[in-house]
């Protein structure tokens, strides 16, 4: 009877009971490794979108932003700058479980870390992101992962890379954490070209920016520049090789470098770009815009005579020169024996507002801007008299940055033509309506006494000279002003050069900072023993790389 009631199974009530209460049983197991499964899941995605530059946020905390850039080559397509995905090291306090353990352990990986600051953040639960350090290699980031530390992750973002080093770095200049350009080209691209914002490692679709640089022509310029810093022992060098028919800026450096990777080094004085960020007293280099202006203001010719043999007086100031002559000079001798004393008379006789208006014509008296950055501004005197006119003639009284007269000396060059310093490929080389600034006579004729002066036997430059390659230039040694006047032990050695000077194409222009006589120098700390060998050195390693041919193998063809 009982069994038909329950169905002939059986089963008693009792039975059923138990059956119900294991099965309800088995069904809260199952419950629970659903929710876990699908919790262990939900973790994974998010470290999942994680590695992919996401982030699983509170809704108050700020999603970090960064930026993708262009990549920057050199004219010749070769790489200087680029982005790379790197990890980045961020905090969730809500889920950190010891603050005091994290941070020391922490600290064991990365040893600058502000221990204080970073424990102070962690105490505020309330927040759900903190950066932790931003932009490691992937061998930090490991290091720091097998810590295995609770409420620590990683995020993928993009950080700047510069494959040559230190080649180039105040020309590129530098960015910040978050990829933004602060200075430099990097800073012309966010200003001029445009970056793009992103929340994840994107890299950019943008083309790539191509500078005037050559990689090869860089490398020998900072070579040689590093070779002169310890054979003089010098204070910093700066140099420059310029394409004096389109304004290309072939190769441009400073000693000591900098590495653009580490931004906080360009404000350190020391490593300013002495090339465009100071302004200096450059000396007898400026006697080629002096002579230039006397012969394009019709004011001389290259055999007239100046009696050079009683100093200038200027007040309680004597300018006399440094081998002072016994009879008078031409000014070709002016030129290539470098005269003070004839240079201030060539400006006396032009007079100052003749002098001051044919360097503002050449842009020496206004503030140059490039896409590096602005050049630093020219310091003036304050009243162009008699004193001013004098001084100014052989490079002193005037102070500017080297990069700005390169520009002017290639404009002398350029058959007088504006030469505007740019730091980009230029694709339109021809391209100018500019009216010439002064005649081709005059542009030729101070091409022929550069040349003169490196290779003549009077010439300054003489140490300048590559077998072949037609070099000319102009020695500058600028006394350094120090508390109470100049002084002599101290000086900025120069030198101007450029080659082939029968139809100039380049231009370099080599600055040394208080150089030291040597053995090598018979103990001459002069630009004649210093910066024209360096530049003779340079031309020798670039002039092939540039496509001169020595004139050898011209007159062989």
């Amino acid at each position: 009877m009982a069994a038909d009631v329950y169905g002939g199974s059986g089963q008693t009530p009792a039975d059923i009971r138990k059956r119900r209460t294991r099965s309800g049983a088995e069904i809260g197991v199952y419950a629970f490794l659903f929710f876990a499964f699908a919790e262990v899941a939900i973790h994974l995605l998010t470290l999942a979108l994680d590695h992919q530059g996401g982030v699983t946020l509170a809704v108050s905390e700020p999603v970090a932003t960064s930026f993708s850039r262009p990549d920057i080559v050199d004219r010749n397509g070769r790489l200087l700058a680029t982005d790379l995905e790197a990890p980045s090291i961020y905090a969730d306090p809500g889920i950190v479980v010891d603050r005091d353990e994290l941070v020391e352990k922490l600290a064991t990986v990365l040893p600058d870390i502000d221990q204080k600051d970073l424990l102070r953040t962690l105490s505020d639960r309330s927040r759900r992101f903190v950066w932790v350090r931003r932009g490691v290699s992937p061998k930090i980031a490991q290091k720091v992962h097998d810590l295995g530390l609770p409420g620590l992750s990683f995020r993928y973002e993009l950080k700047r890379a510069y494959p040559a080093g230190k080649l180039a770095g105040h020309v590129l200049g530098s960015v910040n954490v978050d990829n933004r350009g602060l200075t430099g080209i990097e800073k012309y691209i966010d200003d001029s070209v445009g970056v793009d914002p992103i929340h994840a490692a994107v890299l950019s679709t943008r083309p790539p920016v191509r500078l005037s640089l050559d990689i090869g022509v860089q490398h020998a310029l900072e070579d040689e520049l590093g070779d002169a810093e310890k054979r003089y022992h010098t204070k910093g060098a700066a140099g420059i090789v310029l394409n004096i028919k389109t304004g290309e800026v072939l190769a441009s450096s400073s000693l000591p470098r900098v590495d653009p990777t580490w931004p906080t080094q360009a404000l350190d004085n020391k490593h300013l770009d002495r090339m465009m960020s100071g302004t200096y007293e450059l000396g007898s280099v400026f006697k080629t815009l002096t002579i230039a202006m006397a012969f394009d203001e019709g004011i001389a010719k290259p055999d007239t005579m100046v009696d050079v043999r009683q100093p200038l007086e200027v007040g309680r100031f004597t300018v006399k020169d440094y081998h002072p002559s016994n009879r008078p000079l031409s000014v070709t001798e002016v030129f290539t024996h470098s005269s003070n004393v004839g240079a201030g008379m060539l400006a006396l006789q032009a007079g100052p507002d003749k002098l001051e208006s044919f360097l503002r014509k050449f842009g020496m008296l206004t503030q140059l801007k490039t896409e590096e950055g602005t050049v630093a501004p020219p310091q003036l005197p304050p009243k162009w008299g008699k004193a001013a006119t004098i001084t100014v003639a052989f490079g002193h009284g005037i102070a500017v940055a080297p990069l700005q007269f390169a520009a002017a000396a290639a404009t002398i060059l350029n058959d007088g033509k504006p030469v505007h310093p740019t730091f980009l490929r230029r694709y339109d080389a021809e391209a100018t309506d500019e009216k010439p600034l002064i005649t081709k006579m005059t542009s030729r004729e101070m091409a022929r006494l550069m040349r003169l002066n490196v290779s003549g036997p009077d010439g300054t430059g003489k140490k300048a000279d590559v077998p072949g390659y037609r070099v000319g230039g102009k020695t500058g040694t600028a006394d350094v002003a120090k508390r109470g006047g100049y002084s002599s032990k101290s000086v900025i050695s120069s030198f101007l050069g450029a080659f082939p000077m029968d139809d100039p194409q380049y231009l370099t222009f080599i600055v040394l900072f208080e150089p030291k006589g040597t053995k090598e120098t018979h103990w001459q700390h002069t630009a004649g023993y210093t910066a024209a060998p360096v530049t003779g050195r340079l031309i020798a390693r670039i002039a092939a790389q540039l496509g001169v041919k020595p004139m050898d193998v011209v007159a062989s063809q």
